[in-house]
């Protein structure tokens, strides 16, 4: 063997560059979008079909407006509105799923117009993914488009006493995240198949989470700590509802908060859609079953 002491030494500072700086490599994330989802799951499930719905007649919707500018990069959200300006509605803030690197605001619209249509102001929120900004960026961002729907809550008829956020997957992550924190002054949480814990024993996110909050749990257990929405749980967290997959990886700290939850009695429920996949959501029928446990949640606690 021919030993290459350049190459020798280049190797060296590589490995301990990214020990040092918790450098984690980029996974290899695919499109996550409705249409995508519904192609892969079809395969093991024949019977679903993909969302088609009309836009419901009872609704406004004002697509793309810029809710905040960081350096030039324009952040935009879509609102989905009650027509009805008589009385003041509760407001949803709605958080994509995909890995927290991947997925769109477009994913929300069919649950965001059925949400408006029963009488809930929602934006759908688009937030800096991993490439743009690592944690807590994309939480900022979140946060930073409820302010700015409390702001224009005239034009909306926005209630903005009663805020909810509702997430999917990493999206239920993040908007539980906002949830907890109690300077945000949420009223409801729906997280649908999302985890409650990146430091959980059951916990199982690796590559996409490390990538996210920029190292591993190892490297850097401050920031999986810190933005694990179990760890905030108080007397004065709000109201949370759990729409789950059959698939356990998803569930990590779910019973746990509940748990505490309702040792504060604060209300509390789980709902696990049978022989689901993770992604459930994207398809019919389980679109409207999640719909129907969401409403029925938010209308108890917030109306």
């Amino acid at each position: 063997m021919i030993f290459n002491k350049k190459l020798f030494y280049i190797s060296i500072f590589w490995v301990g560059e990214t020990l040092a700086f918790g450098q984690v490599p980029r996974p290899n994330a695919t499109p996550y979008t409705n249409e995508v989802t519904y192609e892969k799951l079809k395969k093991k499930y024949p019977f679903i079909t993909p969302i088609d719905r009309p836009i419901p007649q009872n609704i406004g919707i004002d697509k793309e407006v810029e809710y905040a500018n960081i350096n030039g990069l324009s952040l935009k959200a879509d609102v989905y509105y009650p027509l009805d300006n008589s009385k003041k509605h509760p407001g949803i803030a709605m958080v994509h799923g995909g890995g927290w690197i991947s997925g769109t605001k477009e994913n929300e619209k069919y649950m965001a117009m059925e949400l408006a249509s029963k009488g809930y102001v929602t934006i759908a929120v688009g937030y800096r993914l991993a490439d743009v900004a690592k944690y807590p960026a994309g939480v900022e961002d979140i946060e930073t488009a409820i302010k700015w729907l409390k702001k224009n809550r005239k034009k909306y008829s926005l209630d903005q006493d009663k805020i909810a956020v509702l997430g999917e997957s990493a999206g239920a992550q993040m908007a539980t995240l906002v949830g907890v924190r109690s300077k945000n002054n949420i009223k409801a949480i729906v997280n649908v198949d999302g985890i409650v814990s990146f430091i959980h024993p059951e916990a199982e996110e690796s590559t996409y989470a490390a990538y996210w909050l920029d190292g591993d749990r190892n490297t850097n257990l401050k920031n999986w700590t810190e933005a694990s929405p179990l760890e905030y749980v108080t007397k004065n967290t709000p109201p949370t509802l759990f729409i789950n997959s059959s698939q356990p990886r998803f569930h990590a700290g779910r019973d746990e908060m509940m748990k505490k939850l309702k040792a504060y009695h604060i209300p509390t429920e789980f709902h696990e859609i049978k022989d689901t996949p993770h992604s459930f959501w994207s398809a019919e029928p389980w679109f409207m079953e999640t719909l129907h446990y969401t409403v029925g949640f938010l209308d108890k606690v917030l109306k």
